[in-house]
């Protein structure tokens, strides 16, 4: 018997009850075409300005997802047997791509019931159009299958971008930045679709081995040294402007904790300049975090900017990893987070302000109806993010609607972010995302508690309209009279 091509089924991810899943079909078909609006990524705007082809398959699929990588190293595989760089060391680099596609392809097993699985699934035969499913016998023939893809035309990055149907897309930048890259691609007619994410975490934690190198490039970006906490401030605000100039919509935030609690000028400026000398403890270097996640809050309430939090990983766990391959390289751990405590000083000052938006992101899903959905329940500033990271799986985000939505509705949650380094799965996991709504809401019809057209509505407003109204930035607004910004102006008359 002929072998059977390998072919998705079109009820994959939706419910199994026949009733729910024939609604739970009418309203996903709503949303499937809807454009994207991808407001929380990692891909390199240089890479869409020069319309850059991908390479090869284990360039695009395997070697820049953490996600895929941190399964085959559970299973006795070394980053660097994947093709992953080390940044230190001199341990060799398999660098046969087609050997680090097999050594994925004869795994594949692995990947049962993970979002891995699904978001592979889709590119692989959506985008692709493999129709063999990988195994060590098929390897070979998906590899020469995708590499002939790869280097036509049809599938460099802007041919997907619009293939994929993206309406925006963010990146996620340095306070350093020149925004050379998003000017460049405002200068072709991209800078509504390509805008820029103001990300400071790297100067926000003194006790960081690089932070005395980021300060001193926050300073050169703006041309003069910092050598005070009010320069630092002031710093940081000019480039935050800069970044509203360049389209940016949102500022993200990688903290460990939600604590935002504000120091006197004095203890701020204290821990500044003995950082800018030496070591700092943890203690302190927590407490200038928090204190600046207060002072970016009152930054996005003059700006415009739209806050978004991401707290709660312990990242580089394993301290031999982090050593040898640098930051963030799959060995990042979830830990318990303090949200009602430690966003009450932020969301005292500002939690009313029509001025402020904060969208809120965990991994921790405990917090989830405790104190999320009671906070964006509320105040009228937080909007509850996707799941992140852990959690946007199938199970995971149908979790969070069965959490959340209760007693924070639809309307207080963002809508869908992707938060991908792999640009080819974007429209993988929003597909996924859409179809785990109209799951959730397919039930609701069936208990007569929504009508079709109410949940048609709402589907088509999770998958497109939140996102957009989520991210809008808050008004037009003018720089502040800032002492530098000052001195510059008296300067140039």
């Amino acid at each position: 018997m002929a072998e059977q091509p390998w072919v998705l089924h079109p009820d994959r991810a939706l419910p199994t009850e026949p009733g729910q899943r024939s609604i739970a079909r009418e309203i996903y078909a709503s949303t499937a075409a809807l454009p994207i609006v991808s407001m929380h990524g990692h891909i390199e705007p240089g890479a869409i300005r020069r319309n850059d082809a991908f390479g090869d398959p284990a360039e695009l699929f395997i070697i820049p997802d953490h996600y895929l990588v941190r399964m085959l190293v559970s299973q006795g595989y070394h980053n660097s047997d994947l093709g992953v760089q080390p940044h230190q060391g001199d341990a060799p680099v398999e660098t046969d791509h087609r050997l680090i596609w097999r050594r994925f392809a004869e795994n594949w097993k692995l990947f049962r019931g993970t979002p891995t699985r699904y978001w592979m699934e889709h590119e692989l035969s959506v985008v692709f159009g493999i129709t063999q499913e990988p195994s060590a016998a098929t390897a070979d023939a998906i590899y020469d299958h995708l590499s002939a893809s790869l280097s036509t035309p049809e599938f460099r990055i802007r041919a997907l971008f619009n293939r994929f149907n993206i309406e925006i897309l963010s990146t996620t930048d340095a306070p350093d930045s020149d925004l050379a890259e998003h000017a460049a691609l405002a200068d072709q007619g991209w800078g509504e679709r390509v805008v820029p994410t103001f990300r400071p975490d790297g100067v926000f934690y003194p006790d960081r081995v690089t932070w005395r190198a980021a300060v001193r490039a926050l300073g050169a970006r703006c041309g003069r040294e910092i050598v005070s906490y009010q320069g630092f401030l002031d710093a940081l605000q000019e480039r935050r402007f800069a970044f509203v100039a360049a389209g940016a919509r949102a500022t993200d935030h990688g903290h460990l904790t939600a604590n935002t609690t504000p120091l006197a000028a004095a203890d701020a400026e204290r821990i500044f300049q003995q950082a800018l000398s030496g070591p700092v403890d943890a203690a302190s270097a927590e407490a200038f975090a928090g204190n600046m996640l207060f002072e970016s809050a009152r930054m996005s309430a003059e700006d415009g900017l739209v806050m978004q939090l991401h707290p709660g990983v312990a990242r580089d766990h394993s301290a031999a990893i982090q050593k040898a391959y640098g930051a963030d390289n799959g060995f990042d751990i979830p830990v318990a987070v303090d949200f009602t405590r430690g966003l009450q000083p932020l969301l005292n000052a500002f939690g009313l302000d029509p001025r402020f938006r904060l969208i809120l992101f965990t991994i921790d899903e405990t917090v989830y109806s405790r104190e999320l959905a009671p906070i964006a329940g509320a105040y009228p500033s937080v909007r509850l993010g996707a799941p992140w990271w852990f959690l946007d799986s199938p199970a995971g985000m149908a979790r969070f609607r069965e959490l959340v939505t209760e007693t924070a509705g639809f309307y207080n949650t963002s809508g869908f972010v992707d938060d991908t380094r792999a640009f080819a799965s974007i429209p993988a996991r929003h597909d996924l995302s859409r179809r785990v709504d109209a799951g959730y809401l397919a039930r609701l019809v069936g208990e007569h508690r929504l009508t079709l057209d109410e949940a048609t509505e709402t589907a088509i407003d999770l998958a497109y309209t939140l996102p957009l109204t989520a991210y809008a930035r808050r008004g037009a607004v003018t720089p502040p009279a800032t002492p530098a910004r000052a001195e510059a102006e008296s300067a140039a008359q």
